[in-house]
């Protein structure tokens, strides 16, 4: 069972959280202030952090910067904050995913399955990320077709760091500025049009329908994820938070 921490202020909103994470098979550790949560994080030892920005006592990206100086725990930033610049801000501090209320409740599920996949690990073998009729080898730096024989994909060294510093993290949010630094390096933070240009050069050598993207995702205003798995489409008619 996985631990989930829940720090919300709203004692209503915390209870309905609560239930249903547990209903879902999840044990539920909650805190309603800042200094709460982080003493919860190092007693409870969750597997993932859901988190309000607008706490009581602390700023909720100061929670995020103090969890992150000592856990890599994923962290979902669940708040009623939507400007670009307070997305920017907790996904820099740390943050995996940035989801705004009100939210679907099938949503925020996915969210949480999505960030506590199982992240790639290269210790001791060669491992291999599907990515729809693609195979891509982190090892030898590779991707080729999945069929018998498949042919390979030429990527630029340009195209491979980016596709690397996206399936690395499946499933995982991962904001345009540590995206852009991990490819051309810091100085180069604000340059999302090559971002933008070489995303675009990675679904048309991937995606099998580039405007239809499948695996490359985009999340507006906060970065790209790379989705290993066919997303179901939610219920309609779910009911927000």
């Amino acid at each position: 069972m996985n631990r989930v921490l829940v720090v919300e202020d709203d004692p209503r909103l915390l209870r309905a959280m609560r239930i249903t994470l547990h209903a879902r098979g999840y044990d539920v550790v909650t805190a309603a202030t800042g200094r709460k949560a982080l003493a919860e994080a190092a007693g409870a030892h969750p597997d993932l952090v859901v988190l309000d920005l607008g706490l009581p006592d602390l700023d909720g990206v100061e929670v995020i910067q103090g969890l992150r100086g000592w856990t890599a725990v994923p962290i979902i930033v669940l708040s009623g904050r939507t400007s670009g610049g307070d997305k920017v801000a907790a996904l820099d501090a740390g943050a995996d995913d940035y989801v705004t209320k009100p939210f679907g409740v099938e949503e925020l599920l996915a969210r949480i399955r999505a960030v506590t996949r199982r992240s790639v690990s290269v210790d001791g073998g060669s491992p291999t990320v599907d990515l729809g009729a693609y195979r891509i080898d982190l090892v030898d730096k590779r991707v080729e077709a999945r069929e018998p024989g498949g042919a390979e994909v030429r990527l630029t060294p340009t195209e491979w760091r980016l596709l690397e510093a996206l399936v690395r993290h499946p499933g995982k949010l991962v904001g345009r500025r540590q995206l852009i630094a991990e490819v051309w390096g810091p100085a180069y933070t604000d340059d999302t049009s090559s971002l933008r240009l070489y995303l675009n050069r990675l679904r048309r050598k991937l995606e099998s329908d580039p405007s239809r993207p499948r695996h490359l995702l985009t999340e507006p205003g906060m970065g790209y994820r790379f989705e290993p798995h066919q997303s179901d489409p939610g219920p309609e008619g779910t009911t927000p938070w």
